[in-house]
C-alpha cells in the first residue's frame, strides 16, 4: 500500500533549492575552515551556518507539509539572502561565488513558495 503525499511542483522546486543550497552552505563552510583568514571569521561562518541549518529545516517542513512551512519559507528565504550576500563580498573566488548563487535561487524559491499553500 502506497502512503504518498502529492506535493505541487513549488513546493518540490524549493525543497530542491533548500537542499541545493544547504549543501553548498555545508561544502563552503569546510572551504573557508581551509582557507582561514577572512573566510573563517564570523561575519563569514556566522551567515553560512544559519543558512545550513535554516535550509534543512526548511526542506524538512516542507517534505512532511507542517502547518508552519510557510512561515519557515520565509525566514530561511531572509537566512539564504543574508548568506548570499557574506559570500558575494568575494565575488572573485568560485567557491563562495557558488555558494552566492545557490543561496540566491533558494531565497527566491523560498520568498515565491511563502505565499503558496501545499
Amino acid at each position: 500500500m502506497s502512503h504518498t503525499m502529492k506535493m505541487s511542483p513549488q513546493i518540490q522546486k524549493s525543497m530542491d533549492a533548500c537542499m541545493e543550497s544547504h549543501t553548498r552552505c555545508e561544502q563552503t563552510m569546510t572551504y573557508c575552515l581551509m582557507q582561514g583568514g577572512g573566510h573563517a571569521d564570523m561575519a563569514m561562518m556566522g551567515p553560512l551556518m544559519d543558512c545550513a541549518d535554516m535550509t534543512r529545516l526548511c526542506a524538512d517542513m516542507m517534505m512532511r507539509q507542517s502547518p508552519m512551512a510557510m512561515e519557515m519559507a520565509a525566514m530561511c528565504a531572509k537566512a539564504a539572502t543574508r548568506c548570499a550576500e557574506a559570500c558575494m563580498s568575494m565575488p572573485s573566488d568560485s567557491m563562495m561565488k557558488a555558494c552566492a548563487d545557490a543561496c540566491r535561487m533558494c531565497a527566491e524559491a523560498c520568498r515565491a513558495m511563502s505565499g503558496v499553500r501545499a
